[in-house]
């Protein structure tokens, strides 16, 4: 079957979501309004998430997965997600459900008129220090970049997937996904949506995650921003049969 739209399911050592990630995700299959299918990404995960991925993929058509040898951390996995589909378009979700999958519609509803839909967390479930650290964040990100996004760390997105493709992603750059879509002259735009607390699995990212390390990412932005390439291809030659 040719897809739509393709979910991409980061996972590193999450065996305590995994059965409700696959829960929530039919469910969404229902309601979708394009069709979609799911991929997990397993990024090096040292518990048991692979089995419990090739299990849930055995037994749902739309379901399938890909596994790293070694950990190389959320900008790897996405980004081999990217380079893996097909579909038209493409998003992803963080398999601790925090975002709902519902509201995978919500952006769906705007995906025509822009590159790149993200949406930005409303009453956001976190801790003070969580909280406050991501604020400061996507103040200092968006001093960077002018991208206008309030909320680039939120992990419910969905973008077309040949400006996907050509984002060159490094370590720490899917925090700067909007910006990235904007440097292909790509339009962007956020919606709120629901954000809910963990409750299972541990959090991926501390405060070194979430301020320092985005700091330095943002030099790193700059030096994308000056060498990247960017060209229209006004006519050619090649015809297509």
């Amino acid at each position: 079957m040719t897809y739509q739209f393709t979910i991409i399911v980061p996972v590193y050592n999450e065996e305590e979501n995994l059965q409700r990630v696959e829960s929530e995700l039919l469910k969404y299959l229902k309601i979708a309004t394009v069709s979609t299918s799911v991929l997990f990404v397993n990024d090096g995960s040292v518990d048991n998430s692979q089995a419990i991925i090739e299990t849930i993929c055995e037994r749902n058509d739309a379901f399938e997965f890909i596994l790293f040898k070694q950990n190389r951390g959320l900008s790897a996995a996405i980004k081999a997600g990217f380079e893996h589909v097909d579909s038209e378009l493409v998003g992803y979700i963080d398999s601790d459900l925090q975002t709902s999958p519902e509201d995978f519609n919500k952006l769906l509803e705007h995906i025509n008129s822009y590159e790149l839909v993200t949406g930005v967390r409303s009453n956001r479930k976190d801790s003070f220090v969580k909280n406050m650290s991501s604020k400061i964040a996507n103040g200092i990100r968006r001093a960077f970049t002018h991208d206008g996004m309030d909320d680039t760390g939120c992990p419910l997105k969905i973008i077309k997937t040949d400006y996907a493709k050509r984002i060159p992603m490094f370590r720490g750059l899917h925090r700067f996904l909007p910006a990235m879509i904007m440097l292909q002259n790509g339009r962007v735009t956020q919606i709120p949506v629901q954000h809910f607390p963990r409750i299972a699995g541990t959090a991926k990212f501390g405060l070194w995650n979430r301020l320092l390390g985005p700091l330095m990412d943002c030099f790193a932005y700059l030096w994308m921003k000056k060498k990247y390439i960017n060209y229209d291809i006004e006519k050619s030659s090649k015809q297509h049969l």
